[in-house]
């Protein structure tokens, strides 16, 4: 590995060597270095700088840890003239996402009925490996689902018109196509609309337990004691079919040789391979949008069994593992750059024309979950994000144990234990999912959010506190 070196307290950089292309820039603090240099977070990064058309740097968030081929936390930019397109750089589970909603339920009120709530939502959405739900897909609603994204649920009455503005990129990636998603992606699929999978996707009820920016929380509509419910889940079955079909088409057509790591196999972006990976991402990337959206239909419908006359608001749904066409300066020059996400938040600034307009000058909000028992953050978006970090921040906590491990050395009785001191409920699908999501098993999301504002590529608006958790 090369030399790590100091640019200030929160900025690292490993300086071009060798067959980097571009350095490989990392923020984080002493601590959270010390977490991401216990795997091969920095060996993918380097690997990331040495690929084609790759501009300016490779950035490492905060949360960052390994992955498949490039480690998760990583955002890489490419050139339009001369870069690729890597399933290995935007993950498996494509568009992989968190969104928010806020609920004018008095904590007291929710507190008497959260048990009877809690069972309620994990009967209504199912959770686990393959699971399936009721909301089944004939061959031509699936195809609308991939092509226009939440547009078909707010046909279909689960979504709201204000539901659509807050979400990212209004719920639908407009250059998706059906058509080059495969037949095995979408008999995936077809099934599993409304489902929440397995590993680290949950639902959880939040209190709204401290306000840092006042004016900025008062336009997202948070105050203290509120409760609120994050939803973390993806494209499912579907989105990991489209990241295997792609990355074995780019190994037939294009080979391993002159790549540093065989795992991030690519495609150019202006070959007609690397345009129909953009196309397939973008379906699968709707699937999840529209994923959430009926999750959230029925995270609403079991409130409204206990909470009548409760408004459930969506306040924002923001997408990590995905590759964009965005704007940014490059050596004084504005250019267009195809830029890849993995595990990684968007971090608009003001004055982006792509917010809704209720947060256009406030930035985009930003969701940092941290693991079940830790608390969770809402940030903004700031312009500064645009300059040292592709206008991207971190997407959560991070791991530092892997799953296997956590399985193997940490108990149940330790992590229920934990749980009922911090009065947190618990309804998981498996005694293995709650081991491999224990609190111990993540950065500490505090110290992740710390680094973010202190860099200002995400600025600090409310910090929430978990109350009852669905995990798969």
């Amino acid at each position: 590995m090369a030399e790590i070196r100091k640019i200030n307290e929160f900025t690292w950089q490993i300086d071009r060597t060798g067959k980097m292309n571009v350095p490989v820039v990392i923020f984080a603090s002493e601590t959270l270095l010390d977490k991401i240099k216990g795997d091969k977070t920095l060996e993918q990064a380097t690997n990331m700088a040495m690929m084609p058309g790759v501009v300016e740097k490779v950035v490492v968030c905060p949360d960052a840890h390994q992955g498949y081929g490039a480690c998760i936390g990583g955002v890489s930019a490419y050139s339009l003239d001369d870069g690729v397109i890597s399933p290995g750089q935007c993950g498996y589970d494509i568009n992989c996402g968190v969104r928010l909603l806020i609920t004018d339920i008095k904590k007291t009120d929710f507190m008497a009925q959260r048990r009877a709530v809690l069972d309620e939502i994990y009967k209504n959405v199912p959770s686990g490996v393959g699971v399936e739900s009721g909301f089944k897909l004939d061959g031509k609603e699936l195809e609308e689902v991939l092509n226009s994204g939440v547009r078909w649920a707010l046909k279909k009455g689960f979504a709201t018109d204000e539901d659509v503005e807050r979400i990212e990129d209004q719920g639908c990636i407009k250059d998706a196509d059906a058509a080059k998603v495969s037949q095995k992606a979408k008999s995936r699929g077809k099934n599993q609309l409304g489902t929440l999978g397995a590993g680290n996707h949950f639902i959880e009820v939040q209190e709204v337990q401290q306000i840092f920016d006042e004016e900025v929380a008062k336009t997202m509509n948070l105050k203290e004691d509120q409760i609120v419910v994050m939803l973390h889940t993806g494209s499912r079955g579907l989105g990991h079919q489209v990241a295997s079909d792609y990355i074995h088409s780019m190994e037939n057509e294009y080979g391993i040789a002159d790549l540093p790591d065989r795992e991030l196999i690519c495609a150019p972006i202006d070959s007609k391979l690397g345009q129909d990976y953009r196309a397939a991402m973008g379906a699968a990337a709707n699937f999840a949008f529209t994923n959430r959206q009926i999750i959230t239909h029925q995270i609403r419908k079991s409130f409204m069994r206990f909470f009548p006359k409760a408004k459930l608001e969506l306040l924002y749904d923001v997408t990590h593992n995905m590759a964009k066409f965005e704007d940014f300066t490059v050596g004084g020059k504005e250019v267009t750059l195809c830029v890849h996400r993995k595990g990684a938040t968007r971090s608009f600034g003001p004055g982006r024309a792509e917010l809704p307009e209720r947060y256009r000058k406030i930035g985009q909000p930003i969701l940092i979950p941290g693991s079940m028992g830790t608390f969770s953050y809402v940030l903004v978006g700031t312009k500064k994000a645009r300059e040292i970090s592709f206008a991207s921040t971190a997407h959560g906590a991070g791991r530092v144990l892997s799953r296997s491990y956590a399985i193997m050395h940490l108990s149940m009785e330790k992590v229920d234990a934990e749980m009922k001191e911090k009065d947190i409920l618990l309804r998981s699908g498996s005694r293995k999912g709650a081991l491999e999501e224990a609190p111990e098993a993540y950065k500490d999301v505090n110290e992740v959010v710390r680094v973010s504002d202190a860099l200002g590529i995400g600025r600090l608006v409310a910090k929430l506190k978990p109350l009852a958790v669905v995990k798969g």
